[in-house]
């Protein structure tokens, strides 16, 4: 390719998990710091960076689409990077059949943005997909321009080997992020403006490492460590695995007050028989034990999950216990997917895949079990006084729009600003959200 002239402006496409909107903020801090900006809405960018996700049904092809998307009306297309969890698993590929991509960069290799962009004005196609362990966090940015909400990755990575899943392959092994600079991270995210931190990572609660006294910590020792940081009003984490929840993380959703009252923990299926072929290493009476648990010390939490339908062999009976440990749980939201086999990944090669339109059926239904669970949850909490995060204006003037504690969206009118924690009465639930009524302002 021809040498180019530096890119002046670049736009970040995110797919994806939080993990990836953490890594495209990220990406984009590196390139304002080569004195780029942003691209205006709606305007085109001299960089492009496609920052996908391999979770998704037909991820791969999603981004060639994108691709070809790119070209302008005068047949010229922008500088164009693939990041993320595609590229890492797809990178030769995509340098075959996408012409018009300068550069490939997985999740662990995004640090050398700057240099990549340097070889790519001269012409040459790039790819890095190498995975050091901690060297990309050592090279970011230390400022950080964030809002009352922030996210935090802590650890990356997964050990696990689900059978349906990538990411240990285009994330890696499980590393956890240094106390130290999580600490140092989290401070600087207070200092300028957030007052909630969400911890990220492939399997969080995974996460351990050595505190400033040299002891030996688990997750909940980094939240007890990060509720003493003045400023800080609320801290989240996702996402879970039933495996890594220890006695000390149940114990701290009942004794760290900033530890909001919310907990999402995958389970997959309901099918004993299921989790066993999927590699989850749990029973689903090991999951309900594990959330009796986590209710005794804190009665009000809600609780959200993962569900896969259709898995290789399912039958309508594994189904139907699905529904039935949906029932007994009682969630306040969850995500649900049909399953799509992942090259690479041993339930790809598994017999009994299930029809289309089987899965179909059975998404719908599982769908709306946990719409009414959801539903259920939310005029539980009718009557309930508790402080939203104000995240954004709503639909109608003065209207405004945040989230509960127990990560609910609720709307209400009043005197409030963006980033404001204001105190609500929940008054009226509806299918999604819930309406509030302000009784003061922080």
């Amino acid at each position: 390719m021809p040498p180019a002239p530096p890119p002046q402006t670049y736009r970040v496409k995110n797919f994806g998990c939080q993990m990836n909107v953490y890594d495209g903020e990220r990406m984009a801090e590196l390139l304002a710091d080569q004195g780029m900006s942003a691209a205006d809405e709606g305007a085109d960018a001299d960089l492009v960076v496609l920052n996908t996700c391999h979770i998704r049904e037909k991820a791969a092809e999603k981004v060639y689409s994108d691709i070809g998307r790119l070209r302008r009306e005068d047949g010229s297309v922008p500088l164009i990077a693939v990041a993320g969890c595609v590229a890492q698993a797809e990178g030769e590929e995509i340098m075959a059949r996408a012409p018009s991509v300068r550069m490939v960069v997985g999740p662990q290799a995004y640090h050398r943005l700057p240099a990549m962009l340097a070889e790519a004005a001269l012409g040459k196609r790039v790819t890095d997909t190498d995975m050091p362990a901690e060297t990309k966090f050592d090279a970011l940015p230390r400022r950080r321009k964030v809002g009352a909400s922030a996210f935090l990755t802590v650890q990356e990575g997964c050990d696990k080997f689900c059978t349906y899943c990538v990411v240990p392959y285009t994330r890696g092994a499980e590393v956890s992020r240094p106390f130290a600079s999580l600490i140092d991270e989290a401070k600087r995210l207070v200092d300028s403006g957030a007052i909630e931190l969400t911890l990220l990572g492939q399997n969080v609660n995974a996460w351990s490492g050595e505190d400033d006294k040299g002891r030996m910590q688990g997750l909940d020792g980094l939240i007890r460590a990060l509720a003493d940081l003045p400023g800080l009003s609320r801290i989240r984490y996702m996402t879970s695995h039933p495996s890594d929840m220890s006695q000390g993380l149940i114990a701290a959703h009942g004794e760290v007050a900033k530890l909001m009252p919310f907990l999402h923990l995958p389970v997959q299926s309901g099918s004993d028989r299921v989790l066993a072929a999927m590699n989850r290493n749990h029973t689903a009476n090991r999951y309900l034990r594990l959330l009796d648990r986590v209710r005794m010390v804190r009665p009000d939490i809600a609780l959200s999950g993962d569900f896969i339908v259709g898995f290789p062999g399912e039958t309508e009976a594994e189904f139907a216990e699905t529904l039935g440990l949906v029932e007994d749980v009682g969630y306040a939201q969850a995500f649900s997917f049909k399953y799509s086999p992942r090259p690479g990944t041993p339930a790809a090669k598994m017999d009994g895949q299930i029809a289309a339109e089987v899965m179909d059926e059975r998404l719908q239904r599982l769908q709306a079990a946990l719409q009414r669970s959801s539903q259920a949850f939310n005029q539980e909490s009718v009557g309930r006084s508790c402080q939203v995060l104000v995240e954004r204006t709503g639909r109608k003037p003065g209207q405004w729009l945040g989230k509960s504690p127990w990560l609910q969206s609720v709307h209400f009118e009043g005197a409030a600003a963006i980033g404001n924690l204001v105190t609500l009465k929940l008054i009226e639930a509806g299918p999604n959200s819930l309406h509030g009524e302000l009784l003061a302002t922080a």
